[in-house]
């Protein structure tokens, strides 16, 4: 199923999307979506027939684990961007017959629904880019029915930690959490949920961390997170980086290579993202 719905840019928006709408980072996300599905959607599938909502569905890499863990649900996702709606429909519709998505355009604050018209609503790694995630959480909460549940998943870069540890890589990841808070957005976010959750008056709020390490033990993970995720994430940034002044080119390609470092045989990484379950009163 698709329907259409055209509105005016949202705060996930390409305005305030810190790492772009590229072909690199739409693999990027499916990268990360794909090898994190185990420790990210553990515990959450949605009863058959149930009314799903996925806000700032970008390019479905989420999409896709939904509808494969609650295959009897009927999801809705929701975009702002026109062009990731389009992906995210193309990458659904590859990942299996039988997918059933209702896309929509719309802005998450100005949400085409009625009061209470979804039994869950299911939000991943798009507070980290609203200028004001409280009020996003409580245009949710409406199309929420009472004791619906909401689930959140946001990461927090300042939980990234590496061995042999570097000042350089540090800088790095300090360089883009400013890139993204300048854009509106807040890259320490997964630390706030909690509080967040509990202001837009949601209530029975549990925050678990998830935790990603990675050593040549776990190759999989060392490639899939370490490389592909978490470093190709704060590389796309280093032009920008250094257009703003935050670094030289030497100053950041040194941050790069050493977080490439950490996935060599004597590496570690290690990153903690956060994951919420809360409820709407009755």
């Amino acid at each position: 199923m698709d329907t259409t719905m055209t509105t005016g840019p949202g705060g996930a928006g390409p305005g305030g999307y810190v790492h772009g709408y590229s072909g690199r980072e739409a693999r990027r996300l499916g990268d990360q979506a794909d090898t994190l599905a185990g420790l990210l959607h553990e515990g959450t599938s949605y009863p058959a027939g149930s009314r799903v909502l996925e806000a700032g569905c970008g390019v479905g890499a989420q999409t896709v684990h939904l509808v494969a863990r609650s295959p009897g649900a009927h999801l809705t996702a929701v975009d702002v961007s026109a062009a990731s709606l389009a992906e995210a429909r193309a990458r659904v519709a590859a990942s299996g017959p039988g997918a059933r998505v209702a896309w929509l355009r719309a802005d998450l604050h100005e949400l085409p629904f009625g009061d209470g018209e979804f039994d869950h609503v299911f939000v991943c790694f798009v507070l980290e880019h609203l200028p004001d995630p409280g009020a996003a959480l409580a245009a949710l909460r409406r199309v929420l029915r009472p004791g619906g549940t909401l689930t959140v998943i946001e990461g927090d870069h300042g939980s990234a930690f590496l061995h042999p540890d570097s000042a350089h890589a540090r800088a790095a990841i300090g360089h883009l959490v400013t890139l993204q808070d300048r854009a509106g957005g807040d890259g320490l976010i997964g630390r706030r949920l909690r509080p967040l959750l509990t202001g837009a008056g949601y209530e029975d709020v549990v925050v678990s961390p998830r935790t990603v390490y990675a050593d040549a033990s776990r190759p999989a993970l060392v490639r899939g997170f370490t490389l592909d995720t978490f470093t190709a994430m704060v590389e796309a940034v280093g032009a920008e980086a250094v257009a703003a002044g935050l670094s030289t080119p030497a100053g950041w390609d040194r941050g790069v290579a050493d977080l490439r470092r950490a996935a060599d045989e004597d590496g570690t990484f290690c990153y903690t993202f956060f994951k919420a379950v809360a409820v709407r009163p009755a």
